[in-house]
């Protein structure tokens, strides 16, 4: 039967096993006694006095004897891990609810306790926080088999109602990954890959940068464990080596701030494994040439005073040009302020400097965590967010419109893509012409720019002005840039922009706009398609006959309707149907006498007794190509292609086949691959060519010739095309005897007679012996 707990059920559990120092690496000497029931409540105490003491005491026991004597990896009490989560989170100081949420986060997956008993014994507000927690541990469970980029989303969706869902799943995952090394190889870099790809990045973005180093670090150590022990090695000896100059820097500066006024905390320390390891990988340096290793953190009261300080520094000591950035006056968008600078110090050594105030200094530290106004009880919205959470938090600001781009429809493994693209890089900050500041990545474009203002902007954008300057939209932005955005209502953005942008938003929204454009040109073309087959039909076709027929075609809108014919997913005589139930096609299908030849001079159309007919119009082609739908080649989004192996060029006969999820293909009409679709009837569209006079576009052609084995023949043919002004695509060439060899040519032509006249060129050559066109 299932244990169950109360207030009054105290207990010492010290003696059940040991867990791990937090950062100790497991395996190493003794781990210390599991934290007992007081030592937690204490922990909670220290920072909030009016702490709920018997709600914490009926966690521990009741989670304590829900896992009873299930083991871990290492071979620890599994109690012992949901007790380090929460004492991760008595270090930032969180509220009673997340951290018995912590101390309960394994027990409804894990144990036999319910959901239901969970929010009984603990209310609602707990329960909920156990439940999301519940979801993310059943999502890790699986994520082996699931793609990373589901299990992302999935865990951004977790945290939608409550970010305190978020602080616990950071600190179960920094414990789990001190505690990795009793974990098989593969699994444990799996997990270290997933750390770093994603938990260490999103406390990043939190904010807990303290929080985010520990994950970075403890990757690092897993992924690549010689690198990690020969740059710890280095940085152990370099600490020793340097441990005066460090205190010199710290007794200096602080006697120097002092005599201005200055009350400063002046602390000196080396950077951490994983910064100075990247800083190798990205700039391909030895350890030896790394310059900037030693970091001094400045800590002052007053928002003048940094700035105060900031003039003590620079005159102490030259500054390093290019190494000075204040994110005082504009902060990262994780709520991150602080001055940083890089100075010569002593001994030629390059010392980088962060100066900020005490509060600064917390929120750098503990990142959302420390906003005072998240850790109130009172006035908390249901979930327990305060209210001012939404709107003076950056990093929860980021959090909610990430969690926006859900419901955009990106694959889990675009969505992933696309914030880890905004989770890695550093940031440049903009400004609207009217002063709004606009925070973008690294590598950011006035496109990026442009939808980071509003998605109306970005997608009507078509130039831009950068400090007063035209500037093409490709051109990266600088900190400080003024951006401002030339706009017309009638533009859309070209589908290549979305390989171009570096933001998420941006990307979302390009392909967003293009689906939609894309699938304006599908029902443009599926309206074409059945005024053409009601027509023929002999019957009356309006938009509001075709609403009343969406019940039987089980579309929700014409448009859908439209679409979907247009697609070839929907087949226009079934539509004349919904419209007239009481229609009998009384269509026959009709193959091409085998007598006839089929060639440029022939036209396959549909006769008004839906006959396929292949005709031989006299006097030109008018009334072949009447009520043909125009195509003008392949220009934007148009959802038309060629046909492989030789396609179609303006002069050619063509027809049109629809072929369900790509579109309309063009064959000329003299092609053999026609064969294949004589007894699919509803899919021929009567197409015409719209190109009159001189054309901007090529269009695609094949030649096959066999030309006499002697030097120079391909310079020759190569030569003909190059005059006539053709375009090779691509050349196969293949020896048929000792004599003769076979030249396949792929080229680009404006017209049939621009083809023609390279043909008849080529076959005046004397090492040409044979030349013709290839029509599939």
């Amino acid at each position: 039967m299932r244990p169950r707990a109360s207030g009054a059920d105290a207990c010492d559990a010290g003696d059940l096993g040991r867990g791990n120092m937090p950062g100790e690496p497991k395996g190493k000497g003794l781990s210390r006694v599991m934290m007992r029931q007081y030592e937690l409540v204490e922990r909670v105490k220290r920072y909030n006095p009016a702490a709920n003491e018997a709600l914490l005491n009926r966690a521990y026991v009741y989670a304590m004897r829900a896992h009873g004597a299930q083991k871990r990896a290492s071979g620890d009490p599994f109690f012992a891990h949901p007790l380090e989560v929460a004492g991760i989170l008595t270090d930032l100081r969180l509220d009673d609810a997340t951290i018995v949420a912590a101390v309960l986060h394994d027990t409804v997956e894990d144990t036999e306790a319910t959901l239901d008993e969970i929010r009984e014994l603990f209310g609602s507000e707990i329960g909920a926080l156990v439940d999301g927690l519940t979801k993310l541990k059943r999502l890790d469970l699986v994520s082996k088999r699931a793609a990373q980029g589901e299990n992302f989303r999935k865990l951004l969706l977790a945290v939608a109602a409550d970010v305190r869902v978020l602080l616990v799943k950071l600190a179960d995952r920094l414990h789990n990954m001190r505690t990795l090394g009793h974990m098989p190889d593969e699994k444990r870099a799996r997990i270290a890959q997933e750390t770093l790809d994603i938990y260490a990045p999103l406390a990043g973005r939190m904010g807990m940068q303290e929080l985010r180093d520990e994950l970075e670090d403890l990757s690092l150590r897993n992924l690549k464990p010689e690198s990690y022990a020969t740059i710890t090695k280095r940085l152990t000896q370099l600490s020793a080596k340097s441990e005066e100059m460090v205190e010199s820097i710290e007794r200096d500066l602080t006697a120097k701030l002092a005599a201005q006024g200055i009350a400063a905390s002046v602390t000196g320390r080396l950077k951490r494994p994983f910064s100075i390891w990247s800083k190798m990988e990205r700039k391909s340096v030895a350890f030896e040439q790394l310059s900037d290793i030693f970091g001094f953190r400045v800590v002052v009261l007053t928002l003048a005073e940094c700035y105060a300080a900031l003039g003590v520094v620079h005159t102490s000591w030259p500054m390093v040009p290019g190494r000075y950035k204040d994110y005082i006056s504009t902060p990262k968008q994780n709520d991150y302020r602080s001055i940083h600078t890089t100075v010569i110090g002593p001994r030629s050594q390059r010392v980088e400097l962060q100066i900020r105030t005490a509060a600064m200094d917390e929120i750098a530290e503990y990142g959302i965590a420390a906003h005072a106004h998240y850790k109130e009880v009172s006035g908390r919205e249901e979930g327990g967010i305060h209210p001012k959470l939404a709107t003076e938090s950056g990093a929860y600001q980021w959090l909610r419109r990430t969690i926006e781009l859900l419901a955009e429809g990106d694959s889990p493994e675009e969505f992933l893509e696309h914030t880890k693209l905004e989770l890695f890089q550093d940031q440049v900050f903009c400004f609207t012409p009217k002063g709004r500041l606009i925070a973008l990545p690294r590598g950011a474009t006035p496109i990026d720019f442009a939808y980071a203002v509003h998605t109306d902007v970005g997608n009507s954008a078509v130039g831009a002005k950068i400090n007063g300057r035209i500037v093409p939209l490709l051109h990266e932005l600088n900190n400080g840039d003024e951006v401002e955005i030339a706009r017309s209502d009638g533009a859309a953005p070209p589908a290549a922009w979305e390989s171009l942008v570096v933001t998420g938003k941006a990307r979302a929204a390009i392909r967003r706009a293009t689906r939609s454009a894309v699938r304006r040109q599908y029902a443009g073309l599926g309206r074409q398609i059945l005024d053409r087959a009601f027509e023929r039909a002999g019957k009356s076709f309006t938009d509001e006959k075709l609403r009343g027929a969406l019940p039987r075609l089980a579309r929700a809108s014409v448009e859908d309707v439209f679409a979907a014919v247009g697609r070839g997913e929907m087949f226009s005589g079934d539509v004349v149907r919904a419209v007239y139930p009481d229609y009998k096609d009384e269509r026959r299908i009709a193959s091409p006498s085998p007598q006839v030849p089929i060639n440029g001079a022939g036209r396959l159309t549909r006769s008004k007794d839906q006959t396929m007919r292949l005709t031989f119009p006299e006097g030109g082609d008018e009334a072949a190509q009447s009520g043909a739908i125009p195509i003008r080649g392949l220009a934007g989004d148009l959802p038309v292609s060629f046909a492989p192996n030789g396609g179609a060029v303006p002069g050619d006969r063509i027809v049109g086949i629809l072929t369900p999820g790509i579109g309309v293909t063009i064959y000329p009409i003299q092609s053999a691959a026609l064969a294949a679709f004589d007894n699919e009837p509803e899919r021929w569209i009567d197409v015409r060519w719209d190109i009159e006079g001189p054309t901007t576009e090529r269009f695609p052609a094949r030649l096959a010739l066999q030309s006499i084995n002697e030097p120079g023949v391909l310079a020759q043919i190569a030569q003909v095309i190059a005059d006539h002004d053709g375009n090779i695509d691509n050349i196969s060439m293949k020896r048929r005897t000792q004599d003769f060899t076979d030249v396949g040519i792929d080229l680009s032509v404006w017209d049939l007679q621009h083809l023609n006249a390279i043909i008849a060129e080529l076959r005046g050559k004397r090492a040409v012996s044979k030349v013709e066109r290839v029509n599939g």
